[in-house]
């Protein structure tokens, strides 16, 4: 509660920082997934350079999980917050099930935010049965839902250097030389996209729709 009134009488809105670290948290937990995965699946790399850990602090992109959140979410930017970790090397070193191992670890990025909005439902439904959810609680389990269905959707799009393209390249059977060609424009790709009042309406609906899902399971859970 202190820390929420020292916010609030810097101007700042409490929200949007609880809004930031869960945003954190999630990318940070996307990336842990990727390592896991992998290191399950027998890739000894992320473990070597550390990533196989839910610390934050080694999966942190100083750009995309600190400082474009932080601009999207403070400055008020547009229809959505992006952010990203800092990637998962792999090494993939089985060859005679090296698509099937980059499938399996690309996904289980997009995954592990599914599963995590679907964690958030059944913790606050059980929660709810113990003691009465204030206002403040629903936003927050809504944020937590709302940041998960972005980092789910929007890193399923078939873009580089999403996991959607991995997902395609290996589903397609991709050159390697085309996967990279493409890639040299990727970013420039996703800023045009973003920017696109069809892509966002496109994206908020998709959005708004898995949300829903997830909010529609809460209210069976606890009706």
């Amino acid at each position: 509660m202190q820390l929420i009134a020292d916010f609030s009488s810097l101007g700042i809105d409490e929200s949007k920082v609880i809004l930031f670290i869960l945003l954190v948290v999630s990318v940070s937990i996307h990336e842990w997934a990727h390592a896991f995965a992998a290191d399950k699946i027998g890739d000894p790399m992320p473990r070597k350079e550390g990533r196989v850990t839910l610390d934050p602090r080694a999966h942190i992109d100083p750009v995309g999980t600190l400082l474009l959140p932080f601009i999207m979410i403070f400055l008020s930017p547009g229809f959505a917050i992006l952010g990203w970790g800092k990637p998962v090397r792999i090494s993939l070193p089985n060859p005679n099930t090296r698509k099937r191992d980059n499938l399996l670890i690309t996904l289980a990025g997009p995954l592990s935010n599914f599963s995590l909005a679907l964690l958030t439902v059944l913790l606050f439904a059980t929660l709810a049965q113990f003691v009465f959810l204030s206002e403040s609680l629903l936003n927050l389990m809504l944020q937590m839902i709302t940041v998960n269905t972005i980092l789910f959707l929007f890193n399923l799009l078939p873009i580089p250097p999403l996991d959607g393209s991995h997902v395609l390249k290996n589903l397609s059977n991709m050159k390697k030389e085309a996967f990279l060609n493409i890639s040299k424009y990727g970013i420039l790709l996703i800023l045009l996209l973003v920017n696109l009042s069809s892509f966002q309406r496109l994206m908020s609906w998709a959005i708004e729709s898995l949300t829903y899902f997830f909010l529609h399971i809460f209210s069976q859970l606890i009706s």
